[in-house]
Formats: C-alpha cells, structure tokens, sequence
C-alpha cells in the first residue's frame, strides 16, 4: 500500500486545493519551500526551495549523494523533511524508481492492474485501462507476458504505465534508465517525452547524466554536493523533439557539466 503523505503536506494539500476552487486548475504541480532533512544529525538537505508548475518538466541533478533521491523521496511522502513544507496540490504523486519493481508473478498487464485496484478502480474496468496504458507506452498486447518474458526496456515501461494508472497529476521518477543500454534509453527518452505531450503531467526527474536533463527537462536543477542546494537552473529553450547528440543539446550540456564539475571539486576540498 502506498505510504500517507506526511501531516503538513496533507494540511497544505486541502488547504489549496481549497483555495483554488473547483474549477481552477492548482498554481503549482509541487512547491518546496525550504525544507531541510537531517539523519542522525548529518545535513542531507539544506533549505531546499523549489516550484513546478503545472505540466511543466523539471530535471534535478547532481553527483552521486546530493540528495537527489531524497528529495524525491520527500515530495512523494516516503519520508518527512527535518523542516520546511512540500505541497501537492493536484494530490499525492506517482513514483517511479530505479529499478521497475514489478511483481515476477504477476503477468505485466496484473501489474497495472494492482496500482489500479489500489486506486479504487472495479474490477470490471481494470483490464480495459490495463491495456489501454500499455498501449500508451506501446506495448499493446502484452497483457499477459510475465516479467521475465520482457527485456529491460520493456519492463520499464510496464513500470510507466504502472505509475500512470495511479492518475496522478505529478509524476516523480527516479534515475529511472540509469540501467539500460544507450539505444534503449534513447527510445525510452522519445517515448517518455511524447506521453508527457499528451497528458500534460508534471514531472519532477532525478539524473546524473547531464545529457538526460537537457535531452528530457524544460528546465534543469542543479544540486550541490552535500548537503545538497540549489546552485543554479537552466530554462533549456530547445524544442522538442530533441536528440540526445544534438549540437544544441551538446553545447548546454558542457556548460552545465562544467559547473557540476565545480560543484565536486569545491566538494572534495572541504
């Protein structure tokens, strides 16, 4: 079962959602608004402050254990910041992970169909929506393949389309290629890019492969190594569709590694 969100968040989550009205749409998909997240008294986060507006695409990066994940973690309600609020007003997001987590015993179209059952969705209606998502992520007529009949590629996206039958408004991925071959990222990239076209979601992507924000994000977030900040962002002005080896892609992609790079050394001298 999915984990509540935490006190603050929910309170700030009707409190908007009330503010809005019913026919206004919420002025933002996630805002956090200074949280920090300490454990065992090491700074993890350190006043992290961060809109996403609606349908907007946001890239977060930085080195390995800035606290990417973390954050993500937090917005999703996995965990409670140390201090500071996060708000969903469109309500609680999916999660996407690292890994597709599928259940090995269950066919990829009953996967979908839990995260729908758990959502609320009857039972007459689940196999339709099943396969109306995997045709989304295009792979109709795989309904009743088991997990271990699909390749890396292919389970990743059962696992999208797992996180789509949630319906949620904000959609949180973590590192969510970062095990796949380049030809298979590439794809997954092009395929991910046209479903965030046509349903308008908010995405909130965590990377360390700078070419992956600026091929993916409107926009790109930089962290600091720990405690993780926010250093800087970059509005990418490049229409879509992009390609990863573009030239425009490529330039922004330099400046963007030089300054992480920065980041790390400054890191390493502390």
């Amino acid at each position: 079962m999915a984990p509540a969100l935490s006190t603050n968040t929910s309170a700030t989550t009707a409190s908007a959602t009330a503010a809005v009205g019913e026919d206004r749409a919420p002025a933002t998909g996630v805002r956090i608004d200074h949280v920090h997240k300490s454990y065992d008294g090491r700074s993890v986060l350190d006043d992290i402050t961060l809109d996403v507006r609606p349908g907007e695409f946001v890239c977060l990066l930085g080195a390995s254990g800035c606290g990417k994940s973390t954050l993500l973690n937090l917005v999703a309600g996995l965990d409670r910041p140390s201090a500071g609020t996060i708000e969903v007003p469109g309500g609680r997001p999916a999660l996407m992970f690292q890994e597709h987590a599928l259940f090995p015993w269950l066919t990829a179209g009953r996967n979908i169909e839990l995260a729908l059952r758990l959502r609320g969705v009857p039972r007459a209606e689940r196999r339709a929506e099943a396969e109306r998502l995997l045709r989304l992520v295009r792979l109709g007529g795989s309904y009743g393949k088991r997990v271990h009949e699909l390749s890396g590629g292919m389970r990743q996206r059962v696992a999208l389309a797992r996180a789509l039958a949630q319906d949620s408004r904000v959609l949180l991925m973590d590192e969510p290629f970062a095990a796949l071959d380049a030809i298979t990222r590439d794809v997954l990239h092009h395929e991910l890019t046209r479903i965030w076209s046509e349903t308008s979601l908010s995405v909130l992507f965590v990377t360390h492969n700078v070419r992956e924000a600026v091929r993916l994000g409107q926009r790109v977030v930089l962290l600091s190594s720990r405690p993780g900040r926010v250093v800087r962002e970059w509005t990418v002005d490049i229409p879509q569709p992009r390609r990863i080896e573009d030239a425009a892609v490529a330039d922004l992609s330099v400046e963007i590694t030089e300054e992480l790079r920065g980041e790390i050394r400054r890191h390493g001298r502390d």
